[in-house]
Parts: structure tokens; sequence; C-alpha cells
């Protein structure tokens, strides 16, 4: 049984969405528990309803009815559980959402927690938590009650750890791309003579990234055939459009905007050189990964998150904040592009040889279940 609290239609939803469609090619029986919102929503939905209570309301009584939804989520795991009568919940973790724990215990059934986030203290950062401490306590419970956590680096499984949570009852999965795609890129060879070099980006842009920065890279440099490609929403698109016209390349520069997760991997696939300007301390960036496959000279911050994923026989690696620093090694990218052929050839050999594939995550996933069980993997 897959339950999960995710109300729009964005990079958590790829998450579920990939990994549960890999469950069930290997021939699994899945019994979803998770709300109806997103279903018909287009990608880059924000959740509806959801989303305009929480700005409406204030914080604590948000965050109290949060939790009070969790004891109707608990009803319903404990219906859901008489109906299909799983041998196994994975549940993707959401703050103030103790249910499954509960219903898991109350029917002593193993739950896997995969974990995205110290979401106690991310929303603290970034939108606020009127109740931290009470939060976080809730947090702890629903980790410590969890049969076993799946965080997405071990990074993040730091946080398990000082949660007292044994390592034993960790296991690190990072995400991943589907292995559909990573079977096509292979039939493709790298073309490393190509006459354009194309420089993309995919995700939300905020105005921390840095993008500025890859403008004037591009704008010092306009006597080599280079194309940025930004695919994704941003505030600051308005901004660096008119930077681009600015500095005279608006036609090495496009902005796609929203498009749908399939258009996405068709731009992603023509990308030489591949941004990632910034990362959140714990994340396992999505892109990452479908950066990796196409075989795209990856530009990346130097943080131990990322060092899980690449390295430098793999990537170029930039100071994480400073956007000076981004701009040099992005520069010596579009400068010595073919001198790192070999990066880009075995940064797609590593998707497949450190198993960065959603099918291979949902192999670990039924590993663990069915160990977890007393059954056969």
């Amino acid at each position: 049984m897959y339950h999960h609290r995710i109300a729009s239609k964005d990079g958590q939803y790829v998450h579920v969405e990939e990994l549960t469609n890999a469950l069930d090619e290997l021939g699994h029986e899945l019994y979803f528990v998770a709300p109806q919102v997103n279903e018909n929503a287009d990608f880059g939905g924000d959740g509806g309803f959801v989303s305009k209570l929480k700005k409406a309301l204030p914080k604590a009584l948000y965050e109290i009815l949060e939790l009070s939804y969790s004891a109707w989520v608990f009803i319903k795991l404990v219906v859901a559980i008489l109906k299909f009568k799983p041998e196994v919940i994975y549940e993707r973790y959401n703050l103030y959402q103790p249910a499954g724990v509960l219903a898991a215990k109350l029917f002593n059934i193993p739950l896997l927690l995969e974990i995205n986030a110290p979401l106690a203290e991310e929303r603290a950062k970034y939108s606020g938590l009127a109740l931290q401490n009470f939060a976080k306590k809730i947090e702890d419970f629903t980790w410590r009650g969890a049969t076993h956590c799946l965080p997405v680096t071990d990074v993040l499984a730091d946080y398990m750890r000082e949660a007292d949570i044994p390592e034993s009852r960790i296991t690190v999965i990072h995400n991943g791309v589907r292995q559909q795609f990573i079977d096509e890129m292979m039939q493709h060879d790298i073309n490393v003579n190509k006459q354009e070099i194309v420089i993309g980006f995919t995700g939300f842009i905020h105005p921390w990234h840095g993008m500025d920065k890859a403008l004037e890279a591009i704008a010092e440099h306009k006597e080599l055939p280079l194309h940025l490609i930004c695919v994704g929403d941003g505030d600051i698109l308005p901004d660096l459009r008119e930077q681009a016209e600015a500095l005279g390349i608006s036609e090495k520069v496009e902005f796609k905007g929203l498009v749908t997760r399939d258009k996405v991997l068709g731009f992603v696939k023509e990308f030489d050189i591949a941004l990632q300007p910034d990362v959140t301390a714990y994340a396992s960036p999505l892109k990452m990964f479908e950066y990796m496959a196409v075989g795209a000279l990856i530009v990346a911050p130097k943080t131990p998150n990322i060092q899980e994923i690449l390295s430098e026989d793999t990537a170029l690696f930039f100071e994480k904040d400073d956007k000076s620093s981004f701009k040099e090694v992005l520069t010596t990218a579009i400068t010595s592009y073919k001198a790192f052929d070999c990066k880009r050839y075995a940064v797609k050999q590593s998707v497949i040889d450190k198993r960065f594939i959603w099918q291979e995550n949902a192999k670990r996933v039924v590993d663990l279940a069915s160990k977890l069980t007393g059954g056969v993997s």
C-alpha cells in the first residue's frame, strides 16, 4: 500500500509516479491512499485549494489542521488495510502526518518511510512554522516509529542518526531515472562534434541560482556557437529576458517555461552542458540523474550530497553560494568544452554503475519489504 499526501503535480509527483510505475513493472500489486487533487492537474500545479488555504490561515491554525487531518487519514488507512490487506506500507514522509506509523503499528504491518527532507527544519527556514518544537517532536515520532527509513541522501540520513534511529533501520536510496530513458540514451553515442553547444537548465529558477552569471558568461563569448535553454518557471524570468536583450544575446537564449514531463526529457536530450546552479544541502536532485543519462557536461556545486552522486571524474564543480565561482567554472566548460568529453562518457556510464535507476530503486524497496515480512526476495 502506497501512502502520500502530495496534492501538487511537481517534482514530488514525479518521484511518486516513477517509483510506483517501476513497482508495477515488477509485477507488484499497489493500492494508493492519497489525495485525488493532482490526478488531472497540469505539471507544475500547486495543489489548488490546499495551497490557497495555507496562505489564508494563520500558521499555527493551519498546522493544527494538518495534524487534525492526520486523524482522517488514519481512518482512511484503517479502511484501506482492512480492504486491501497489504503486506507492507510504503509512505512518503510529510510533516504532521503520524497516521501511517499509527496504522502500521495497530495492524503490525511493516512501514517503509521514504524521507526527502527534514521538513520541520525546512519549513521553519523557508515558509515558517509557528509550532516548531511540536513539529520536531511529531517528526521524530514518525521517523522512529517507521520500521525502516529511506532517506534520499546520506547527508539526510545524518538527520535520522541524530534522532537516534539505528543504522540497521536506515537505507539510503537516491532518486534516479527510468530504465527506458537510459536504454534509449545508450543506443545513441554522445555527439561531441555538434556545431552548436546547448547549455541547459531544468527546474524553477530562483534569483539566488545565479542564472544572470550564466548569461554574462555566454555574452562574453558571443563568437562561440552557444545556445541556452531554460525549462521551467520562475519570478525572475522577465528580468533574465531583459538582461539577455541588454547583453545582445536574445537569439542565443530560450526560456521554455512550464512544459509537460515528456517534453522536459525531450529538451534534456539536447543538453551538452547542464547546469545545477544550486542545491539544498540534503537533496537528491531529480534533474541531476537526467543530466547524467544524456551524458551532459554537468556544472554543479561542490557539496557533500552532490558528491554522493558525482565526482571530479564526472562533473565540473564550483563553490556553493559563490556566483563568481559558478561563472568561472561555466566559462571553463564553454571555452574548453572538447577537453571534457571524458567526463561526459564517464557520467553517462555512472548512472548504470551506481544503479541510479527507478527500477533498481524499486527492487531495493521490494528486497527490504521481503526481509521485513519474512518473505523471499
